[in-house]
């Protein structure tokens, strides 16, 4: 299994919150289309700005497709912050309980 990892800063609170609860809503249709994700988890720090996007992606392949899709889309509003960064690991441990 293999991740992508984006960081975004400048984010407002309530706009993370919001951009936060617009995914969870739309994840019952799963990804987005060209994003071949097994896995997400968005971590959001409203007093900071910042928030953490983690993609799961079952092999090499399908992290370097959606890594590019994901590349071409933008946050929804910029009141969500920019990314900052974007890294890819393999996943060497997947604990979910």
């Amino acid at each position: 299994m293999y991740a992508r990892v984006a960081t975004f800063e400048g984010g407002e609170g309530e706009a993370l919150r919001r951009a936060a609860r617009e995914v969870n809503e739309q994840a019952a249709s799963g990804p987005p289309p060209g994003v071949p994700a097994k896995g997400f988890t968005m971590l959001i720090d409203p007093d900071s700005g910042r928030s953490v996007s983690i993609s799961l992606f079952e092999t090499e392949e399908d992290l370097r497709q959606g890594d590019a899709a994901l590349n071409d889309m933008t946050p929804s509003g910029g009141d969500v912050g920019r990314r900052a960064s974007v890294e890819t690991y393999e996943v060497g441990i997947d604990i979910r309980l």
